[in-house]
């Protein structure tokens, strides 16, 4: 699965769409999903949390192994998806659609983020 061109990355794996008046939304790249193995859980950063860019706001749980999510900018969330939370595996079968993870309002503008090309490079190993 191609990395759409429109979303930005980080080199944690996450992706972040263009801001909505101000929200984008989140989750992790198809990369990622591949790496992690079948989702079996997510936990999620609460509505109305403050994240901070950079660093872990939840965790993701597979069959190989529990890892961190980590938010790609810094902000309030704003809304979850409440689907992924009771269908973890959306994460695998729909990373970019269905299983986008939260919405978050942006405190500034984002930084050190990838286009798509970038982050294709970067997760190949190039």
């Amino acid at each position: 699965m191609s990395n759409p061109q429109q979303l930005r990355y980080s080199k944690e794996h996450e992706w972040l769409s263009a801001a909505d008046d101000g929200v984008s939304t989140v989750g992790i790249t198809s990369h990622a999903a591949t790496a992690l193995g079948d989702v079996v859980f997510v936990q999620l950063p609460e509505v109305g949390d403050a994240v901070t860019a950079g660093e872990p706001c939840g965790e993701l749980e597979s069959t190989k192994s529990v890892s961190d999510l980590y938010a790609p900018v810094s902000g309030e969330i704003t809304e979850i998806n409440q689907d992924v939370v009771d269908d973890p595996a959306l994460v695998n079968s729909d990373p970019f659609e269905g299983g986008w993870l939260f919405k978050v309002k942006l405190e500034g503008e984002p930084e050190g983020l990838l286009s798509a090309d970038e982050y294709a490079a970067f997760a190949s190993g190039s």
